[in-house]
């Protein structure tokens, strides 16, 4: 995102939810009574800092949080899930103003997470099937009449920077340099599945903002340690080994080679 708002990109992140019953996991503001007494305002607040450090737009749809369920399955923990919560919606119902989000900002290209939530949160889940269905609803005028004049997108991606290629190449890279692995133990407990291979098609070379999404990323204070794992690889080793941004090109409405390096290959020269 950073690397696109740097090249002129109007970009607009679009929140699902307000973090209700999420978890405060820095340790150290884990016993803060008014984070814990305030935790949607304490989030969107975070939210509002890492937007003004990316240089995008944010616009929140106003559903409620679902709370996490460890190995959550749809099929399976739909029921324990709080009524009226995001996941428990109809994906058709929560995409309307999703839609209306399409047609009035007109994105050529929309970035979310794959079908199991990059990590199988139910707000993750459904935030997929919300886009997707969004994404192929916004140029019906049949569906979601009410949400403004029709728009198509062209271009749909799912992130897919949680891929094993890129730890294992950052863990040795690590380990290289005589320096303690963050991603051993993770790599020792990760379960291969056959139908993720091959899905990275995109990989967009962003080294240089790597700098602005950490920054973003300490921004949700809440959610992260500043001192944590997550930033124990050095930059310049990242940005060696490392470079890229990577995604899986779901849907195109326009013509394209993969493998990509560009989120806009075959719609620039058109735009």
């Amino acid at each position: 995102m950073a690397r696109y708002v740097a090249e002129g990109v109007d970009v607009l992140v679009v929140t699902c939810t307000g973090g209700e019953r999420g978890e405060v996991l820095n340790p150290k503001l884990v016993d803060d009574p008014e984070i814990l007494a305030n935790l949607a305002d304490v989030r969107r607040a975070e939210m509002d800092r890492a937007r003004e450090i990316l240089g995008v737009r944010q616009e929140w749809l106003g559903f409620v949080d679902s709370g996490y369920v460890e190995g959550y399955e749809p099929e399976t923990h739909l029921d324990g899930l709080p009524p009226g919560c995001f996941a428990r919606l109809d994906v058709a119902q929560a995409a309307t103003p999703l839609v209306a989000l399409m047609r009035s900002f007109r994105p050529h290209v929309v970035t979310t997470y794959d079908e199991r939530g990059g990590y199988p949160h139910p707000d993750h889940i459904m935030c997929h099937e919300v886009s997707v269905a969004a994404f192929d609803a916004a140029a019906d005028a049949a569906q979601h009449p009410e949400a403004g004049d029709p728009w198509q997108p062209l271009k749909l991606y799912y992130q897919m920077s949680f891929n094993k290629e890129r730890f294992v190449t950052l863990h040795e890279a690590t380990l290289a340099a005589g320096l303690e692995s963050p991603y051993a133990e993770w790599l020792a407990e990760w379960v291969d599945r056959p139908e993720d291979e091959g899905r990275v098609t995109t990989r967009v070379e962003c080294g240089r903002w790597f700098g602005a999404r950490d920054d973003a990323l300490r921004a949700h204070a809440t959610q992260i340690d500043a001192d944590s794992w997550w930033f124990s690889v050095p930059m310049q080793m990242q940005q060696s080994a490392w470079p890229t941004e990577d995604f899986q090109l779901a849907r195109s409405l326009v013509e394209t080679s993969i493998p990509e390096d560009d989120l806009f290959a075959g719609i620039r020269p058109g735009v």
